[in-house]
């Protein structure tokens, strides 16, 4: 603890620095099992990235294609965020004294923002082939799509566990789950198109695809732009922990309250409390943050306690302070 005219002053990371390795207190994978979690799931979808490309061209599927773009931005996707996760573990620096973690962040807005450029050139693809429908071979896409069920479906499973404690495991598993569903409702129209020999139904299903990415990618789009801008990540209740410290025995105010991400999966928070210095006992601060980490998954939480009466206490105001 530090004295400063009658401040005190704790930057507290939990016990342990909360074994500094699980967050903000979710569990999801461990380093390795992480990094065996992209390699496989990177493999796997590049290899059929290729698959669906090839056939896609042989059988005139605009469908496969779109298809094969969506999942190359999954694997871009996922090669960024290993690389990020991997640079998170990274010690910090005089020079950058949060290390590598905010790179997470960076990695889920890239992936966000090159799944709109790849979904939009599929679109624009789409519609013109919708102007001039060309024959599917339908059994091959068939086949592909299938496979690409299998594929994108286990890859999924892997990110599974971590998907609630990380934005980039969020991110990995919805993308891959939703590549296991749209491949599978381009198998369904080649089906369709297999018996009805209707050509547009290859496009039209291309650019429902592209809408229904749009989608699913606006919801990471903007739960990176929010983290970049250091707003509450999602699934922290900033009232609730706001509430329980002005609740502390002693505590007549709370001002200066923050909370912001420093990776996709650490939560900080800074606030100043005032309250009479004998109502501060030795173990007040590093209980405060402890339950701060325990109840609203908080993990690195530093508390300045100002005395009332103090003659150089910090000047906030409401309209000047959160």
């Amino acid at each position: 603890m530090e004295h400063d005219h009658g401040s005190v002053a704790n930057d507290h990371e939990d016990k342990d620095d909360h074994e500094d390795k699980h967050g903000h207190g979710h569990g999801h994978l461990q380093p390795n099992g992480a990094s065996g979690a992209f390699a496989i799931g990177i493999g796997l979808n590049l290899t059929f990235v290729v698959v669906e490309v090839v056939y896609g061209i042989l059988s005139h599927s605009m469908a496969l294609v779109a298809d094969a773009g969506h999942n190359l931005g999954d694997v871009l996707g996922l090669a960024l965020a290993w690389g990020a996760t991997l640079l998170a573990k990274r010690s910090p620096t005089q020079q950058r004294t949060y290390g590598f973690r905010g790179t997470t962040i960076l990695a889920s807005l890239t992936n966000s923002v090159v799944l709109l450029f790849v979904t939009g050139g599929i679109a624009w693809e789409s519609v013109r082939r919708l102007l001039a429908p060309e024959l599917v071979h339908g059994t091959t896409v068939i086949v592909v799509a299938l496979v690409g069920v299998v594929i994108n479906g286990a890859s999924a499973l892997l990110f599974m566990s971590g998907r609630k404690g990380d934005l980039n495991f969020r991110s990995a598993f919805m993308h891959l789950a939703a590549d296991a569903a749209l491949a599978l409702g381009v198998a369904v129209a080649a089906t369709v198109m297999l018996f009805t020999g209707w050509a547009w139904i290859d496009p039209v299903v291309s650019v429902l695809l592209s809408c229904f990415i749009l989608a699913s990618t606006w919801s990471l789009l903007k739960d990176s732009l929010n983290l970049i801008l250091a707003a509450v990540p999602e699934g922290i209740d900033a009232e609730a922990a706001r509430r329980y410290l002005s609740e502390l025995p002693g505590v007549v105010e709370v001002h200066d309250f923050h909370v912001w991400a420093m990776s996709t999966t650490e939560t900080a928070l800074t606030a100043h409390l005032v309250m009479p210095g004998d109502k501060c006992h030795p173990a007040f601060l590093g209980d405060a943050c402890h339950c701060l980490h325990e109840k609203f998954g908080i993990g690195h939480s530093t508390l300045q306690v100002e005395s009332p009466d103090a003659p150089h206490r910090c000047r906030q105001t409401k309209e000047g302070a959160v």
